[in-house]
């Protein structure tokens, strides 16, 4: 009548052998992993639009979240430099200088923050700034 249907050839790898091949594997951890895509995404948006606040800040939070505070400080300054009314951006800096132990940083950032604050009328930002800059400055 007819053919017989061609049965395909199936390959397996023993399930030891696949343990055996990841075992030595380093692999970045989650929060690497969504930090790079944040950094990355953010990084795409200042390519179309260098002075865009949010993303420029986004960057510098999770650069100092990660530890990175010479690039975190650095991406504080630019957005500062773009946007000198961005208030969130001398608190952040300041706290990211802080935790550093670079405290007179700090203080000249909390200093110019408060300032910042003051002129846009947002007095809870001015009095968090007065605040830990009164614990910095004892």
């Amino acid at each position: 009548m007819g053919q017989a249907a061609a049965v395909p050839v199936r390959h397996t790898v023993p399930v030891s052998a696949i343990a055996a091949n990841y075992a030595n594997r380093t692999e970045p951890k989650r929060s690497e992993i969504e930090g790079m895509d944040k950094i990355t995404g953010l990084r795409e948006i200042l390519a179309l639009d260098p002075k865009n606040s949010f993303a420029r800040y986004g960057i510098a939070m999770e650069l100092a979240q990660r530890g990175e505070t010479a690039a975190a400080v650095n991406e504080f300054d630019t957005l500062l430099a773009f946007d000198p009314d961005y208030t969130a951006g001398y608190f952040m800096a300041a706290q990211t200088l802080a935790n550093a132990g670079r405290t007179a940083e700090a203080i000249e950032r909390l200093k110019a923050g408060i300032g910042c604050a003051a002129r846009a009328g947002n007095s809870h930002a001015q009095s968090e700034m007065q605040g830990m800059l009164d614990e910095l400055d004892r």
